[in-house]
C-alpha cells in the first residue's frame, strides 16, 4: 500500500495491524472525528486492522473548510486513498457515517469491481427514507439542544462554550450534508449489509432501519439493541461482537 499525503489526511490507524487479513474502514457521526473509534480500534487489533476516517474542520483538520454536501464527501475519501482494493475490506459507519460508507462502498463497486465484505450501518436508516430536518438552518443554542437530545456529544463540550464555539462548524456543516442528502434512485450495493439499531432511537424506527434490505442484492440481517441514537456508546461490547461475529471468519480464512 502506497501511503500519500492525501491518504494520511483522511485515516487514521490507532493500532496498526498489519498482519490482519481484513480491514475495518469506520466513519464517524455528524460532528464526530476519527478518535470515536479509538476504543473499537484497541478491541478489534490485531485480528482486524481498523482505520477511521477524519473528515475536514475537526482536530487536526480544523483549519480546512468543512464538506457540506454527502456525494461530494464519499467522492474526497474514495479518492484520497488506494486502500479500496488492498485485501478484504468492511466499511462501518453511524448515523451520518453510516451513509458515507454505503456511498464510498457503492464507488469501491463501481469504480475498482471490488465488493466489499460487508457493510455495518450503525443508527441510520435506509438512504432511501427521508424526513424534513432542518437542524442546521438553527441557530447555535438550536443545534446544542439537538445534540443534548441525542446524547451524542461529550458532555464536557457541551458545557465548555469555547469549545463548543470551536466545533459548532463542523457540526452545522454534517448536518446540513446529511439533511440534504438525497440518494439516487434504486440505489444498492451487492455486499452484505448489516444494520444496528437502538431500539429507542428517535431519529431511526424498525421500518426505517429494515428499509436497507432494499439497498443491498447480498445479505441482509438487523441487530436491534437497547438504548437511543448513540446506543453503541453504551452497548459497545454488543456492537464488537457483532462486528467480530461477522469479520473473524474473513480474518481466519
Amino acid at each position: 500500500m502506497t501511503e500519500t499525503a492525501d491518504h494520511d489526511l483522511w485515516l487514521r490507524r490507532y493500532h496498526p495491524a498489519e498482519h490482519s487479513k481484513v480491514r475495518l474502514v469506520c466513519f464517524p457521526h455528524a460532528g464526530g472525528s476519527a478518535s470515536f473509534y479509538f476504543p473499537v480500534s484497541a478491541v478489534l487489533s490485531p485480528r482486524i486492522d481498523v482505520l477511521a476516517v477524519q473528515y475536514p474542520g475537526r482536530q487536526d483538520r480544523r483549519l480546512e473548510p468543512c464538506v457540506d454536501d454527502v456525494p461530494a464527501m464519499a467522492d474526497r475519501i474514495f479518492r484520497a486513498t488506494d486502500i479500496w482494493d488492498d485485501g478484504p475490506l468492511a466499511l462501518f459507519g453511524h448515523s451520518m457515517g453510516a451513509v458515507l460508507a454505503f456511498e464510498v462502498a457503492r464507488r469501491i463497486e463501481r469504480e475498482l469491481g471490488v465488493t466489499p465484505v460487508r457493510l455495518f450501518a450503525s443508527g441510520r436508516r435506509a438512504p432511501s427514507c427521508t424526513r424534513d430536518e432542518t437542524v442546521h438552518l438553527r441557530d447555535d443554542d438550536g443545534i446544542v439542544q439537538e445534540l443534548q437530545l441525542l446524547s451524542g456529544t461529550d458532555a464536557r463540550v457541551l458545557g465548555d462554550e469555547e469549545l463548543l464555539r470551536m466545533v459548532l462548524p463542523a457540526i452545522r456543516s454534517d448536518y446540513r450534508a446529511i439533511e440534504t442528502y438525497r440518494c439516487d434512485d434504486g440505489a444498492a450495493v451487492a455486499c452484505p449489509v448489516t444494520v444496528l439499531t437502538g431500539d429507542a432511537d428517535p431519529r431511526t424506527s424498525m421500518g426505517e432501519a429494515q428499509a436497507w434490505r432494499d439497498h443491498t442484492s447480498g445479505e441482509f440481517d438487523l441487530e436491534v439493541l437497547p438504548g437511543g441514537h448513540f446506543f453503541l456508546a453504551a452497548q459497545q461490547e454488543a456492537v464488537l461482537k457483532v462486528i467480530g461475529e461477522r469479520l473473524t471468519p474473513v480474518a481466519a480464512s
